[in-house]
């Protein structure tokens, strides 16, 4: 008697039909586990989640829980940053509530103490205050709206790269070739 199996008690890779994929949806969308239906149809979890994505309802998809890209979340902390409401900030980005934009401006904080605590000591004085002219507070002002056209510029590129999926910025030590 022949058996379907190979020598290592695994099946063979087989290839599913977009009926057979549906049905399987369904089963999980009626409460049928996701690990019981790999093991009984010896599917992977990356087949099942791309079957859940395609052909999944419309009222399962609107409960699955949204993931977001780095990009997206520079996003809306950049948002957070020029003087938005976290209320608003919820309302712009259609986010559920606004407990996701506190718990990554929580990630932040602890990254720049992290970071910050490993500074020397003398980078953390400040520089004494001295009178300022008017060319300081020109120069201030410059500064500032320069620092604020950065920002325009990044969540610009920020919403390219998310739309486009294409990456803009050069990656860290990328090689230039010359021509």
């Amino acid at each position: 008697m022949e058996t379907n199996e190979t020598p290592q008690g695994k099946k063979p890779h087989r290839k599913f039909g977009a009926r057979f994929a549906k049905q399987i949806v369904k089963e999980i969308e009626e409460g049928l586990p996701r690990k019981e239906a790999m093991r009984m149809h010896g599917m992977s979890y990356k087949s099942l989640e791309l079957w859940m994505s395609q052909y999944g309802s419309p009222e399962y998809q609107a409960g699955k829980r949204r993931t977001y890209s780095p990009t997206q979340k520079r996003s809306i902390l950049r948002a957070v940053e020029s003087e938005m409401t976290l209320k608003e900030v919820q309302i712009a980005y259609g986010l559920k509530s606004t407990s996701l934009i506190r718990g990554w401006l929580r990630e932040i904080k602890k990254k720049n103490a992290d970071i910050s605590s490993h500074n020397p000591p003398s980078m953390k004085q400040k520089a004494p205050q001295v009178p300022q002219s008017d060319e300081v507070r020109a120069l201030q002002k410059a500064l500032a709206e320069a620092e604020l056209k950065n920002k325009a510029l990044e969540t610009l590129i920020d919403v390219a790269e998310e739309t486009l999926k294409i990456n803009i910025r050069k990656k860290p030590g990328a090689r230039q070739s010359s021509k």
